[in-house]
């Protein structure tokens, strides 16, 4: 894998090079740049914002583009083209850039050799330890993915701009010369940077004793054949699809899991997560008055799993569904009144616990991957015979 860094080393010095005395001429220039656009802070955040959203280069000192451009011909092209804005900061008022920035929160660029799907993700794992502090806005964080960034002078654009946000560099980037480039470029201007993909690649490419491909997902010299997997998840969503809301409840049988539950448990959208990782689901609503298929019964009772709900989160959650849906003042009394609520709620319990093999899951709370965790765990532990309680106990 080293060897893969050093071909080309000569480009690399070059381009960090000019980086380099970029960022010497950045720091000079900054000081009598501040004196000469101090301006509104309100009417500068508002000029990058506009900057960002119409793909333009990020960059807060515009005139500055034509002098870069003269001197290194090669940063004259745009900067990534595949830029997002995934949170908002909160609204500026006038005052100056230190309490703009206190305001606006601090920035983590996201950058992607490819979808930016892994390092998007890993960076919002990390960010929800700060719930605590985020939620209250006093550690705000704007977060900024630039995806499919797959030349140097792309890359250099988005660290140039990242060190004038003062903003952290997040990265994966499967080409080692890529990776070295950002690493290398983050010293020279002193930015916080974390490379993803780096260490697990080296620890699993010493682990096999293979040295790993260089290229990222979608790369021309690489090929991904259709397979039966593919062909299996297709099949998956369009039979969940067909069976959603207890739609033909003759192919129960076929189906991989059975969910049930009272309306607004989550039954759909948990269906189609699991869908999309290649399981059939059905889903079979319980609804007082009305009497459930027979072939829920029927089917093999290691394929159900029950969900129930908090009736205050509940109520909730169906008091908004009946507003969007405008509900008349009779129909919102036998769906979202809390009497109602709790006895639908009772009336399912009595039929989870006359059925004590079926998994009763608590989603209250739970986001759909984690209550899909909880359902392939069970599903994999009896698919594989492995020993767990007969049930009804709530996960």
């Amino acid at each position: 894998m080293m060897a893969c860094c050093t071909l080309g080393l000569p480009d690399l010095r070059l381009t960090l090079s000019s980086a380099n005395c970029e960022a010497k001429q950045y720091e000079s220039e900054s000081e009598s740049q501040s004196r000469k656009l101090k301006g509104s802070a309100q009417l500068k955040r508002w000029s990058r914002t506009r900057s960002i959203r119409s793909g333009r280069k990020l960059d807060r000192l515009g005139h500055r583009e034509a002098t870069v451009e003269a001197k290194h011909p090669l940063q004259s092209r745009e900067s990534a083209s595949n830029i997002e804005f995934t949170s908002a900061a909160v609204s500026p008022t006038d005052g100056d850039d230190e309490d703009l920035e206190k305001m606006e929160g601090k920035s983590i660029y996201m950058v992607s050799d490819g979808t930016g799907w892994t390092v998007e993700h890993s960076v919002n794992a990390a960010l929800g330890q700060f719930e605590h502090c985020l939620v209250d806005r006093n550690c705000a964080v704007n977060t900024h993915l630039f995806s499919g960034i797959d030349d140097v002078e792309r890359l250099m654009e988005i660290v140039k701009q990242a060190a004038k946000e003062g903003a952290m560099l997040v990265y994966t980037l499967a080409d080692p010369f890529m990776a070295e480039s950002a690493r290398h470029a983050c010293r020279l201007w002193g930015l916080e940077s974390t490379d993803i993909l780096g260490p697990i690649t080296e620890a699993i490419a010493s682990h096999l004793g293979v040295s790993p491909s260089g290229l990222p997902r979608g790369a021309p010299g690489r090929n991904f054949p259709l397979s039966d997997e593919y062909f299996q998840r297709i099949e998956a969503i369009e039979f969940t699809i067909k069976q959603d809301d207890g739609a033909l409840p003759q192919n129960l049988d076929k189906a991989d899991i059975i969910l049930t539950g009272v309306s607004r448990t989550g039954k759909t959208p948990l269906s189609i997560y699991l869908a999309q990782k290649g399981y059939k689901v059905a889903n079979v609503p319980i609804v007082m008055g009305v009497g459930l298929p027979c072939s829920l019964f029927d089917a093999d009772p290691k394929k159900v799993f029950a969900l129930t709900i908090n009736p205050v989160v509940l109520q909730t959650i169906r008091r908004a569904r009946a507003k969007t849906l405008g509900f008349s003042e009779w129909m919102m009394s036998n769906y979202s009144k809390m009497d109602h609520v709790k006895e639908e709620l009772e009336f399912a319990a009595r039929i989870f616990a006359q059925n004590p093999i079926w998994p009763v899951i608590e989603v209250t709370g739970k986001a759909i991957e984690e209550t899909a965790a909880v359902i392939l765990r069970l599903y994999h532990d009896r698919k594989h015979k492995c020993s767990m309680p007969r049930i009804s106990k709530l996960y």
